[in-house]
């Protein structure tokens, strides 16, 4: 196995355009089976382990990954028409340890330390290019993996929330006919504050949303991507919303709060920015609990959907307590980008203990 130190890896001091046309190549190696049955949203799948939306900007991100022991491959979301990215800094490491959603604000860190405020944007090439991309990505995709493809509306300053609801329901449509095997809508993102990013908050509107994109995606298995819940009313409330619809629930996409330097002063123009990484473990641990509280208490007969987690997981010991607490899948995204050799080091783990 090669050494992780001497892999390509996402470099937070380049821009997201360099990183995105400096792709690495897949590295041939054995990888070790991971013991027992799986499946994702009522596909068999080799592992519960994937990547989430966010590390995987193109095609070649997608291969990269998937040589390296990852099953569900998440491509990075995508939308109707391009967008850049925001500047620099898009990955600043912070200093914190534990979050929970109340905090006002965090430092930065000169060095990583587990964690990082996120801030891309949901940048997205233009539809002709990711639509290829995608189709061109799924034929060289070992068939037994699977492609997840993310995709978002683009609300516009004219845009009634039916309008949003067709644009993400033209983009879900587009990432189906170019092969995906499975649909995202990304209801979250901290770094934006218009309703693109927010509709896991309001349940009405995630309820027009997911029916639109679910009319699309038809027997293709689809999932909502949300940000942090910690009340059970509003869990409850998103839940109900979208049960008719959803195949399944990623979550948690960060926890937002202020990013501050070493003078005290607020990064970004002192807008929030979503934190992932370690910080965020148990906040996510917490999220899918509740949910599999409320989805247990569901009668008899309702649809349940599959629970995936991400945010903060970093070991084989993680990936026991998420799958132990409900999770169907987990997806590791700041430890995979940290570590190329994470899924490699699970799996050898995993197949150890079995």
């Amino acid at each position: 196995m090669p050494n992780a130190h001497d892999l390509p890896r996402y470099n937070p001091q380049q821009t997201y355009e360099w990183n995105y046309e400096h792709a690495p190549a897949p590295i041939a190696q054995e990888i070790s089976s991971f013991p027992g049955s799986w499946s994702f949203c009522g596909l068999p799948v080799p592992s519960p382990l994937g990547i989430p939306a966010g590390p995987l900007l193109n095609g070649k991100w997608v291969l990269y990954y998937a040589s390296l022991g990852f099953d569900v491959l998440t491509y990075k979301t995508v939308r109707s028409s391009s967008r850049a990215c925001y500047p620099l800094p898009n990955l600043q490491p912070v200093q914190t340890s534990s979050l929970d959603g109340s905090e006002t604000a965090v430092k930065l860190s000169a060095e990583m330390q587990g964690s990082w405020a996120v801030s891309f944007g949901m940048p997205s090439a233009d539809p002709d290019l990711w639509r290829r991309d995608v189709e061109q990505t799924r034929k060289q995709l070992p068939s037994e993996k699977l492609l997840s493809v993310s995709v978002v509306g683009s609300l516009q300053p004219d845009w009634s929330l039916e309008d949003l609801a067709d644009d993400y329901a033209r983009c879900a449509k587009w990432a189906i006919e170019s092969g995906a095997d499975c649909v995202e809508t990304n209801f979250s993102c901290p770094n934006v504050c218009t309703r693109d990013g927010q509709l896991y908050q309001q349940p009405e509107a995630a309820t027009l949303v997911a029916r639109r994109v679910k009319a699309v995606a038809g027997t293709v298995p689809y999932l909502i991507k949300i940000g942090h819940l910690s009340q059970k009313a509003d869990a409850h409330a998103f839940l109900q919303a979208v049960l008719p619809f959803a195949d399944g629930i990623v979550m948690t996409n960060s926890v937002a709060t202020t990013v501050l330097d070493d003078q005290g002063t607020p990064l970004f123009s002192g807008e929030q920015r979503g934190i992932c990484g370690a910080a965020t473990k148990q906040a996510s641990l917490n999220q899918l609990r509740l949910f599999a509280e409320l989805i247990s208490e569901l009668p008899a007969g309702q649809s349940r959907p599959d629970l995936i987690s991400c945010g903060g997981i970093s070991s084989a010991g993680d990936v026991l307590e998420f799958l132990a607490a409900g999770a169907k899948a987990t997806h590791l995204a700041t430890a995979a980008m940290c570590d190329p050799l994470i899924a490699c080091q699970i799996r050898k783990e995993w197949a150890a203990a079995c």
